[in-house]
């Protein structure tokens, strides 16, 4: 009998249809709801995305997986609810949850007192004890999904058992193999796993996804690409994100044409080099543009989410250094036309940082140039890897651009002059939350946010806390201001922002309800692991 390894997770879920992802440890045909997919092969691991059509707006469905007609989930003992498509409904309430930044599972870091609870165990345990009409519509991961650089002691051993660990890249995962165990080891807690098989899910990869600083700067690649080990490092994280992650943010019409996923579907046997050979060319870059666009579009009734790829779709080759290229830049334009009421963005890395850290970011990017001399350029990008100078902020074209963007939204200039009630753009990354609200000059009808929620399950160290709280300040901001002013001259704000709540510092999860053009945001921190329950620190009404 084969047997599911990974999975059911609940991917895409539209109005009318839904995709659902499995790995299994052999070929097998899956069915779900009465649609029926062969799995497909890649590396010596077995796959499937069952495209479900035809399902009712509004409506909420338990379904079972079969693997060549034998039922294998839900499991018999789970003591779950079942497992449910709820598609999304029209002119009602959407939930929307989002986090990023989530460490191995909970049993992982059993014993370490740094650890409190995973906000996603928490959210699964929560959402067992209501109604189901009460559950989030969708969860947004934004990056780290998995930490290829900072592995678990069980996946270190792993690891020892495979290989020498003196040579290459030590303990941290070298491959394609070495990259299924981190989505293993992720995603079969058992309260995860229940919950990522009934809440519709979206996810972007960041730096940990690949490795600390990914993609900082070209200085950084060329170091990188000098390491024997490397090549085969990133082909494995992009060909396992493919896999893993990217294919269940497309929709069924999405992957009807996708060149590459039709071709692996159809493949006979192992289509390992079809997806090597895409991994290649996505991490290359050519005229200003990358090979692959990572980033993606959802509806939710009248919400509107555009995620950006703020990590691999960098242009840091030519003289100009770009976040997303200006192809990508055309893309999410084409995105912004039509008609919602609230416009979701995410981007792995926060738009709106504190103010101070802000400064220091774009001085940093102007000495990294090379405007005061070879030799503070090198001290320079020294800063930059050390202390994680690489934000929006840290390209401030592409911060200035997509800025331009939202002002114009919050205009009304995307949608027949209909702006929409708010703009939200939603982060991870920095290890706290906080909630900022932007104004612009001359106004703008939306109100605009920078909502950021990071960790989900990870610890924080008191000196990151202590900087982030003395960067929110406004001595922090006046002080950095002045000081930087004097060093290197950086280019002016064409916008301002200031701290409406935060910073907050745990493993937390935000949540927008949203219900025609009103949206209140809810934060709620993850208790320690002995009570894994959310407890609400903050609200705020956004419209």
């Amino acid at each position: 009998m084969t047997r599911l390894l990974l999975g059911p997770l609940l991917r895409h879920a539209g109005a009318t249809d839904a995709t659902i992802w499995v790995e299994t440890d052999g070929p097998c045909e899956v069915e779900v709801l009465g649609h029926r997919e062969r799995t497909w092969n890649i590396a010596g691991h077995h796959y499937a995305l069952v495209g479900i059509e035809g399902l009712q707006p509004g409506t909420s469905t338990p379904y079972q997986v079969t693997l060549d007609g034998e039922h294998v989930w839900p499991e018999p003992a789970c003591g779950k609810p079942p497992s449910r498509i709820r598609t999304t409904p029209r002119g009602e309430t959407i939930r929307i949850a989002f986090g990023s930044c989530r460490y191995a599972r909970s049993d992982a870091v059993a014993g370490d007192a740094d650890f409190d609870a995973d906000a996603l165990v928490c959210l699964a345990r929560d959402m067992g004890a209501v109604d189901h009409d009460d559950w989030p519509h969708a969860l947004i991961l934004l990056g780290d999904q998995v930490y290829a650089d900072e592995t678990s002691p069980q996946t270190q051993q792993r690891i020892r058992d495979r290989r020498d660990i003196g040579t290459g890249p030590g303990a941290q995962v070298a491959d394609y193999e070495e990259y299924s165990w981190l989505y293993h080891e992720s995603w079969t807690d058992p309260d995860v796993r229940w919950l990522l098989s009934t809440i519709p899910s979206s996810m972007i990869f960041d730096d940990h996804d690949v490795r600390d600083d990914w993609n900082t700067s070209h200085s950084w690649r060329v170091d990188m690409q000098s390491q024997s080990w490397w090549h085969e490092r990133i082909v494995g994280a992009l060909s396992s994100y493919w896999v893993y992650q990217h294919l269940g943010n497309l929709s069924p019409a999405d992957l009807a044409e996708d060149v590459l996923y039709q071709r692996v579907r159809a493949h006979p046997g192992d289509a390992e080099t079809l997806v090597r050979e895409f991994a290649v060319a996505a991490d290359a870059e050519a005229d200003g543009a990358k090979g692959a666009r990572w980033s993606f579009r959802r509806d939710y009734g009248q919400v509107r989410l555009i995620v950006i790829d703020s990590r691999c779709g960098r242009i840091l080759v030519q003289d100009r250094r770009a976040m997303i290229g200006d192809a990508e830049f055309d893309w999410i334009k084409a995105q912004l036309r039509g008609d919602y009421d609230h416009l979701l963005i995410g981007t792995s890395l926060p738009w709106l940082m504190p103010r101070a850290l802000h400064d220091l970011e774009s001085w940093n990017e102007v000495l990294c140039a090379g405007r005061r001399g070879a030799r503070i350029a090198r001290w320079s990008e020294k800063l930059r890897r050390a202390a994680d100078l690489e934000h929006w902020a840290a390209f401030r074209d592409s911060f200035d651009r997509l800025a331009g963007i939202i002002r114009d939204v919050g205009r009304g200039h995307y949608a027949d002059g209909r702006a929409p009630a708010t703009v939200c753009v939603l982060s991870g990354d920095v290890h706290h939350a906080y909630v900022a609200t932007a104004s612009f000059p001359g106004g703008a009808d939306a109100a605009v946010y920078q909502l950021t929620c990071s960790p989900l399950h990870n610890h924080v160290p008191t000196p990151m806390r202590l900087t982030f709280r003395i960067a929110w300040s406004r001595v922090a901001e006046r002080s950095t201001r002045a000081i930087l002013g004097v060093v290197a001259k950086v280019p002016p704000m064409v916008m301002q922002w200031s701290r409406e709540a935060g910073p907050y510092f745990g493993d937390e999860l935000m949540t927008l309800t949203i219900q025609d053009r009103r949206a209140e945001l809810v934060l709620a921190k993850a208790g320690p692991v002995s009570d894994p329950r959310l407890t609400e620190i903050a609200r705020l009404t956004l419209a």
